[in-house]
C-alpha cells in the first residue's frame, strides 16, 4: 500500500507547479508579451516552461476566475480584453490598495529600496526621451511593485497582484499622445513622501496618482477603446 505522505505528494507538487505557471503567464501579460486578445496555447506554454499540460490547464482556470483570461469553445484560452468600466473599477481599487501600501511603506522602506525607486524614475525619464513606451511601462510597473513590496504586507501584495494585469499593463499604451516624461515625473512626489517618512502624504499622493491614471482612461472614446487595447505590446501567439 502507498504511504499516505506519498499519496499526497503528487497533488501538492502539481498545485505548487500550477501556481508557478500562473505567475509566469501573469508576468507575460504584465510585460506585454501577451497583449489583450492574444491566444494562450496550452501545448506551447507547457513546452516552453518544460511542464505537462495539466498545471498549465489549472493555471488558466485560475486566471479565468480572476478575469484575466477568458475561455471560449473551440478557441481555447486568450488574454481577456478589458472594457473601459473594467479598467476604471480595477484602477479605483488598485489606487486604494497602493495608498495603503504607500502609507505602510513610509515607515518600513529601506535606503536600498529608496535608491532603487530613484533609479527607476531616472530610467523612466530615459525611456520617455527615447520614445520607448513599452520600456517606460515596465519601469512604471517596477516602481509600483517596489512600493507595494516595501509595505511588507503579504496579504496586500497578493490582492494587489490580482489587479495588476488590468490596472497597469493596458493603460500606458492605450492613450495615444500621452506625455511619457510627465507620466514618469508624476512618481517623484510619491518618492519624496516616502523619503520624508510621511505616511499620510504618501498615501494621499499615491491616491491622487491613481486618479490621474483613471482620468486618462475616462477621457478615451468608447468606440476606439477596443482598438486601443491592441497597442499595449506586440502580440505573441503562444
Amino acid at each position: 500500500m502507498t504511504d499516505s505522505n506519498e499519496r499526497r505528494a503528487d497533488p501538492v507538487a502539481r498545485s505548487v507547479l500550477s501556481e508557478q505557471v500562473k505567475d509566469r503567464i501573469l508576468q507575460w501579460i504584465l510585460e506585454g508579451e501577451l497583449a489583450p486578445g492574444s491566444r494562450i496555447i496550452e501545448t506551447r506554454v507547457a513546452r516552453e516552461l518544460g511542464v505537462s499540460q495539466a498545471p498549465v490547464r489549472e493555471a488558466l482556470r485560475d486566471l479565468t476566475t480572476l478575469g484575466v483570461v477568458e475561455m471560449k469553445p473551440y478557441r481555447g484560452a486568450s488574454v481577456r480584453k478589458p472594457s473601459k468600466s473594467d479598467l476604471v473599477e480595477a484602477m479605483e481599487v488598485r489606487g486604494e490598495l497602493e495608498a495603503l501600501a504607500a502609507r505602510q511603506a513610509a515607515n518600513r522602506i529601506s535606503e536600498k529600496q529608496i535608491d532603487e525607486l530613484r533609479t527607476l524614475i531616472k530610467e523612466m525619464h530615459e525611456m520617455a526621451e527615447a520614445g520607448d513606451t513599452h520600456g517606460h511601462a515596465l519601469k512604471n510597473t517596477a516602481f509600483h511593485t517596489l512600493v507595494v513590496r516595501a509595505a511588507a504586507n503579504k496579504t496586500l501584495m497578493r490582492i494587489w497582484s490580482m489587479l495588476e494585469p488590468y490596472a497597469r499593463t493596458y493603460v500606458t499604451a492605450m492613450v495615444p499622445g500621452t506625455d511619457l516624461v510627465w507620466l514618469g515625473d508624476r512618481h517623484k512626489a510619491i518618492l519624496d513622501a516616502l523619503v520624508d517618512g510621511d505616511p499620510d502624504r504618501a498615501a494621499e499622493t499615491m491616491r491622487l496618482h491613481a486618479r490621474e491614471a483613471e482620468k486618462l482612461v475616462l477621457a478615451m472614446d468608447e468606440a476606439a477603446f477596443g482598438d486601443a487595447t491592441e497597442q499595449v505590446a506586440t502580440t505573441v501567439d503562444r
